[in-house]
């Protein structure tokens, strides 16, 4: 028979494997990341003391910015980069990656047209389980032929992904919302894409200033949006980034919606700070934990 002290033990520990085990939970509830391009000028200057100063703010998943397919993970191979992300008791789930069209600078290697194989093997090797089309340059948008070709471009850079485990997804600006012909550019990427192959990072504060609501793509679209920018629009006319919380994007609503869309992970963001970013990422995960998780 079970004593009421092997009972309560047996309980504390059941609950103690629930809260350590992300699968058991909504992903929203165990992770709270940051995409990096945040602290770019401190990663390139000294990853290793950013990487464990983002860990003692509190945030335990990053999103890298930075691959360039030579110097790879902010001039560490995959190996040492995954090994400084351990250390510091993070994980990097997801990746940002470029298209590799503009060839103005010379060819960019570790992109989905140059070197793609090596790029993939080595978020592979990094523990990475999405590769993020991250940005287009003004040479690679077009119009909506143009997009028909970019998504080709996806389905082909997903396949190679699913071979190796891991998910393929294309992360939106608000440039992608101009429409032609009565049709949206982006709606070209989301029909024009395999739904299996392809899904998408949702930026939560391009897709507001493009004029759309996050949640009726969720609807539109469920399951789609495994990944999500977290990041806020300030009050003014300018529209600037803020910190979460201080604008007036409506996180908590597009939160209750996030089994609709697919959540696995989300990442802080926040391209320009208006003092040091660590302050910045300091006030949006504040919020965040009191507010939306």
């Amino acid at each position: 028979m079970t004593s009421r002290r092997s009972f309560i033990k047996s309980s504390s520990l059941l609950s103690a494997g629930v809260l350590l085990a992300p699968s058991i939970l909504n992903y929203k509830s165990s992770y709270i990341g940051l995409q990096l391009y945040t602290v770019r000028d401190a990663m390139q200057k000294d990853p290793a003391g950013t990487l464990a100063k983002v860990a003692s703010i509190g945030y335990n998943s990053v999103e890298n910015a930075t691959y360039t397919g030579t110097q790879t993970f902010y001039g560490l191979d995959a190996a040492a980069y995954a090994k400084l992300l351990k250390d510091n008791g993070l994980i990097n789930p997801s990746g940002h990656y470029r298209l590799g069209e503009d060839e103005k600078g010379g060819i960019m290697k570790g992109t989905m047209l140059h070197e793609w194989d090596k790029a993939v093997d080595d978020a592979a090797t990094v523990g990475i389980k999405y590769m993020v089309c991250a940005w287009l340059s003004p040479d690679e948008r077009g119009g909506i032929d143009h997009y028909k070709k970019l998504a080709a471009e996806c389905n082909k850079a997903g396949e190679r992904c699913k071979k190796a485990g891991i998910q393929f997804c294309y992360h939106n600006h608000d440039f992608e919302f101009e429409k032609e012909n009565n049709s949206y550019k982006y709606d070209t990427l989301l029909n024009e894409t395999d739904k299996d192959l392809v899904k998408m990072e949702l930026d939560l504060y391009w897709v507001t200033k493009a004029g759309l609501d996050a949640v009726d793509l969720f609807n539109q679209h469920p399951g789609r949006y495994p990944l999500w920018h977290v990041k806020d629009m300030d009050k003014t006319p300018d529209k600037a980034f803020t910190e979460v919380g201080n604008g007036v994007i409506d996180f908590k609503k597009i939160f209750k919606n996030a089994d609709k869309a697919g959540l696995k992970y989300f990442f802080v963001e926040q391209d320009k700070c208006p003092a040091s970013p660590f302050d910045s990422i300091s006030q949006s995960i504040n919020f965040i934990k009191k507010n939306l998780v």
